[in-house]
């Protein structure tokens, strides 16, 4: 029983209100119960002729929302479709044991690749370059996707022989071709096959290992997202090289690299992107290779398929 007095009752008045409380459940001793404030009603005040009670209802009950966590099976699952690479957590409601990572592998950067490497057909050296890394100092690239060049194609600028832009084309191979597209991009090419041929493979996306700020600032891009570096012009903006680089050996120590890396099996092919002014069938031709699997790999994309 609650015995109620102050000045809102008669003087000399007193009312009685019998409230019922919950009763009491078993509760953890360390639990802290907030208690529920009682609302003051007008069906509490005492009326003319006596005191008025009331029983109070079933206090309010509030929907518990948990806090959602990854589970083991739940990160294994995330891990096995990203063929374990790492990730990050999009999700900030997502909490728990899910570590923040990388987007990117971590590099299993192997040594210089040899100048043999390189002194093949170029629709053979494309598809073998995926997977291998650029380096130049402190930034390191995955190269993600390619497209080869060949001798007699007509989308290939060997087309028009040895000049003083096409030399570096036509020489041994591994060394690079750098030329300049519509006045503003850097376009970095490997040279394939044996000196005088005049084929190249160019080197379309890549993903970054290292050097992020570096890049950025480059590309004057403050973001880590495949906008980075989808496309052959951001990627010879993120080196910061020029046609200057054109004739530099690969496979020597110093300046740009091209390193090995894993083998991959998982390959997209499709046609090459941007040569409508070549022959039919050069440009229906599948000379485009692509990471499957990967963001990092330019537009479009609906034009590759598995190999």
């Amino acid at each position: 029983m609650l015995r109620l007095t102050g000045s809102a009752f008669p003087r000399n008045h007193e009312s009685i209100i019998a409230v019922q409380f919950p009763p009491l459940l078993p509760q953890n001793p360390h639990r802290i119960v907030k208690s529920i404030p009682l609302p003051l009603r007008s069906d509490f005040l005492p009326m003319t002729g006596g005191a008025r009670t009331s029983t109070s209802t079933t206090p309010p009950r509030f929907k518990r929302t948990a806090t959602r966590r990854c589970s083991k099976k739940a990160i294994k699952a995330v891990e096995s479709k990203t063929n374990g690479e790492d990730f990050e957590v999009e999700d900030s409601s997502v909490v728990g044991p899910v570590p923040r990572r990388l987007l990117l592998p971590q590099p299993q950067l192997g040594s210089i690749l040899p100048r043999k490497f390189f002194e093949i057909d170029s629709l053979d050296l494309a598809p073998r370059l995926l997977g291998k890394y650029l380096r130049r100092d402190n930034v390191v690239l995955l190269i993600t996707e390619v497209e080869a060049y060949r001798p007699n194609d007509s989308a290939c600028h060997g087309r028009v022989g040895i000049t003083p832009r096409t030399a570096p084309l036509f020489g041994p191979g591994g060394h690079a071709y750098v030329y300049l597209c519509y006045g503003m991009h850097m376009m970095l090419n490997v040279v394939a096959d044996e000196e005088g041929v005049g084929a190249a493979v160019l080197i379309r996306s890549c993903a970054p290992i290292s050097g992020l700020e570096e890049i950025q600032e480059r590309r004057g891009q403050k973001t880590d997202k495949p906008i980075l570096l989808t496309g052959p012009g951001k990627v010879g903006q993120a080196l910061g090289i020029s046609t200057d680089w054109s004739h530099h050996p690969f496979y020597e120590s110093g300046g740009l690299e091209i390193l090995d890396g894993p083998e991959l099996e998982n390959i997209l092919i499709g046609p090459r992107v941007g040569i409508d002014y070549a022959l039919p069938e050069h440009v229906s031709a599948p000379w485009r290779f692509a990471i499957a699997d990967t963001p990092w790999i330019s537009a479009p994309k609906n034009t590759l398929k598995p190999r």
